[in-house]
């Protein structure tokens, strides 16, 4: 799929516009052009290989999505570089950890990242976003715009990109974090050939067309309708903004997370064509108020960041289903599932992640979801097994967080999600003061880890006893969990 983007960009009308933006006035420009992104892909492969990268590098990425994420990815492609995804929204000690599991040659980075990690950094927590010094894990470059104090420029070069290295469709193409801790990270190695094949199930799936317009700002909305010819159109970030994108734009797809529909819903949107969403649980009423506001279909696809996607149902099967349990669709083709002793859903199929990196392969994906399939074979989910806080469509695992709770004063402390309506939850930190500590000072104490949680800040601290359970007797997550629920009720 990226070797056909690439080809397609320069063969098939180069002079449209690839990426578009609608201003404040209403008036819809251009980004970058289909040959414009070419060349700047070229670019960036001519200038990484100046940088003395090659095969089997990893190239740390921390840009925002758009056209330079995405000539980046390209010329990465071209290199036979592995690109690893830096998340700004994990918190800087998270973050840290990843990147010295990953060892990257090169950190590319663009100046909002680089003003995170430094001077902009108690601004940018207000905001969930938090990042480590760059420079202190491994050589920086800027990308894009450099401002006073970003690190040097990774200009585009005009010499000629290298040919194309001989890669088997197993190398590594990109890693992407997941759970795990901080003392021991977990990530998702997707090798060339496992992306292709989830690139071409998305692009089989929604099925672009080209000259329509789709807004979207993931890789893998970029890429299928890139590569189809469509033009795309990054989201605006506020909800009155997104209505106006969509009410000007008609895009024949739109993909959101469940959270974007809900408050672009609330400020009166109108959709058009097909709506897609994910990364989060979105029920049959959620669906059915996107296409009462205008959406001809509206789909739900249930995703992994190890198998991307999996499966997908339309508003009208989720809203059929009378059974228990939350229907997502039938397995996509090429995916295989299987109920495993307890429950647990298992994936396969030409799309899944080849391994966790510093494991071996395993072609089974672990779901952490319990689940049942119907006589035809559809995926019915009955929640989850793995301890997994779901908020706002980010997956927050509280192993990676729970640590840094652990002050002096502090007894015990866990992470639990508490059920905040519409499939999202809320995130608590219970916390167990040891005997005689001052809960004033420690809450005061507690404010340091706090803020460098990011995106997995709690949305409430409280104090009290961390219920116990078992012969081990470790934390009761779920009782926990019910018991912050009690204690948020009153």
């Amino acid at each position: 799929m990226l070797d056909r983007l690439t080809h397609a960009l320069r063969t098939d009308h180069p002079d449209r516009p690839a990426v578009l933006r609608h201003t404040r006035l209403g008036t819809v420009r251009p980004v970058i052009r289909r040959g414009e992104l070419a060349d700047l892909a070229d670019g960036y492969a001519a200038a990484l290989h100046a940088h003395g990268l090659g095969p089997g590098d990893t190239v740390g990425v921390a840009v925002r999505p758009g056209p330079r994420a995405l000539a980046v990815m390209l010329a990465a492609h071209r290199l036979g570089l592995r690109i690893a995804v830096l998340d700004p929204t994990a918190g800087p000690d998270v973050l840290a950890a990843r990147l010295t599991l990953a060892r990257p040659d090169l950190v590319l980075a663009d100046a909002a990242a680089q003003a995170v990690a430094g001077w902009a950094g108690p601004l940018a927590r207000r905001a969930d976003l938090a990042l480590p010094r760059l420079t202190a894990l491994g050589p920086v470059a800027t990308l894009g715009r450099r401002l006073p104090g970003c690190a040097p420029h990774l200009r585009p070069a005009g010499a000629t990109p290298p040919a194309r290295p001989d890669g088997g469709p197993e190398t590594d193409a990109v890693i992407v974090f997941t759970s795990g801790t901080t003392a021991r990270p977990r990530a998702v190695v997707h090798t060339r050939d496992g992306l292709a094949a989830g690139l071409r199930t998305v692009a089989d799936l929604v099925d672009p067309r080209p000259g329509t317009v789709v807004l979207g700002g993931t890789f893998f909305v970029l890429v299928p309708a890139l590569a189809a010819g469509a033009a795309v159109v990054l989201p605006a970030r506020r909800p009155a903004a997104l209505g106006r994108q969509l009410a000007r734009l008609d895009p024949a797809h739109t993909y959101l997370t469940p959270p974007q529909l809900r408050a672009a819903l609330a400020a009166g949107a109108r959709f058009t064509g097909r709506v897609w969403t994910g990364s989060a649980p979105a029920d049959a009423a959620l669906l059915r108020r996107v296409k009462q506001s205008g959406a001809h279909q509206a789909w739900s696809v249930y995703a992994l960041t190890e198998l991307f996607p999996a499966a997908a149902v339309e508003e009208a099967d989720k809203s059929a289903h009378d059974g228990d349990g939350d229907l997502v669709g039938a397995p996509l083709p090429g995916v295989r599932a299987r109920i495993a002793t307890g429950g647990e859903l298992l994936l396969t199929g030409p799309g899944a992640r080849h391994r966790y990196l510093g494991e071996d392969p395993d072609p089974w994906v672990r779901t952490g979801d319990r689940a049942a399939l119907t006589p035809d074979g559809r995926i019915v989910l009955a929640g989850r097994l793995k301890d997994m806080v779901l908020r706002r469509a980010e997956n927050i695992y509280p192993g990676l967080y729970e640590p840094a709770l652990h002050l002096p004063g502090v007894e015990l402390a866990v992470l639990v999600g508490v059920p905040a309506g519409d499939g999202d939850e809320r995130l608590v930190a219970l916390v167990q003061p040891a005997p005689g500590t001052d809960p004033r000072r420690l809450r005061e104490a507690l404010r340091r880890p706090l803020d460098r949680m990011a995106a997995a800040r709690p949305d409430a601290v409280l104090f009290g006893e961390v219920p116990l359970a078992g012969r081990s007797r470790k934390p009761d997550r779920a009782a926990a969990a019910a018991h912050c629920a009690r204690e948020l009720d009153r």
